[in-house]
């Protein structure tokens, strides 16, 4: 089956709901946030709902499947996109851009002695210093050095870049929320069979403690591509597919193999429904690995030129 994206031509966004259930059992651990726990809310009408995963975990879920952390390299399909690598000062890996929570705005790329990819964005976008950021140049050196962040959204917030304004927002998010949620308590005990009554301020002694998990009749993975924004890059028409197709990727990869979201949340798909644009079907994850390759060559003779560039981080 080959990989047809025509028919999302003349649509402004892609939305996507995947039907998800516990790979084992019925129950599920939501994200936790500080202060607040679990993210308990009510529908509009009244349905008791729970955030499984926000969009900030899935987009970091998205790009990490994008990744070989043995390899220190993109997945095999996606060999040859731009990144930025972070080495130690021992020479070692240390991290990259497509694994950073802020890509190429990590301080680990920015914020150390090597100001090489620092200098490079300033120069690149000098003329943004003042008046209205071009946000086609500024997706011009995006590609260039982190076209992960084309997806995903970057905002650098540096004075010395074009005042902090140079920003983009996530063309590429998803979360997680399921509805008509019930609570499953249980609890526990951290057993000591040395010294049951030890002090357990410092790790001693018998603990036990409660644990809230939950139940749900629905749990739904919800997708949305921002087309128009895309297109909105101006991108040659090769480069503009790669990048839907890097979206599609992401998606079906982090449904089929992403989805342990944690120790005890462990889900599976059990089915893709394209909400928009109608009739569009979301490939199979063995479409995108076969087409990938020969659209990232197909944008480099576009013009895209992707660089790996490796900085050294020291303090």
């Amino acid at each position: 089956m080959s990989l047809e994206l025509n028919n999302l031509d003349n649509s402004p966004r892609l939305l996507l709901r995947a039907a998800l259930r516990p790979v084992q059992g019925t129950r599920f651990q939501p994200t936790g946030f500080p202060e607040i726990g679990a993210a308990e809310y009510e529908g509009p009408d009244g349905t008791p709902m729970l955030l499984v995963e926000s969009a900030q975990s899935i987009a970091n879920r998205l790009e990490a499947v994008c990744w070989d952390t043995v390899e220190d390299d993109w997945v095999a399909p996606l060999k040859g996109l731009s990144v930025v690598k972070v080495l130690d000062k021992d020479g070692k890996t240390l991290t990259n851009s497509v694994l950073e929570a802020h890509r190429i705005n990590s301080p680990y790329i920015l914020e150390g002695k090597d100001k090489s990819v620092f200098d490079q964005l300033k120069s690149e976008l000098a003329s943004m210093e003042e008046g209205i950021v071009n946000i086609r140049r500024l997706g011009e050196v995006l590609l260039m050095l982190d076209s992960n962040a084309l997806l995903h959204g970057v905002f650098l917030a540096k004075k010395d870049l074009a005042g902090g304004r140079l920003r983009l927002p996530r063309a590429l998010s998803g979360f997680i929320e399921a509805e008509n949620v019930k609570v499953a308590a249980s609890g526990g005990v951290k057993n000591d069979v040395v010294n049951p009554s030890g002090d357990t301020s410092k790790g001693y002694g018998n603990v036990p403690f409660s644990r809230d998990e939950y139940v749900a009749p629905s749990i739904n993975a919800y997708f949305n591509l921002d087309l128009a924004q895309l297109r909105g890059y101006g991108f040659a028409e090769p480069i503009y597919h790669l990048l839907v197709a890097l979206s599609l990727f992401k998606m079906r990869r982090f449904l089929n193999t992403g989805l342990r979201l944690r120790t005890a949340c462990d889900l599976e798909c059990e089915q893709v429904e394209v909400q928009r644009p109608e009739g569009f079907v979301l490939p199979e994850l063995e479409t995108l690995e076969a087409e990938l390759p020969g659209m990232i060559e197909a944008a480099r003779q576009a013009g895209a030129d992707f660089k790996t560039t490796t900085v050294t981080y020291r303090k």
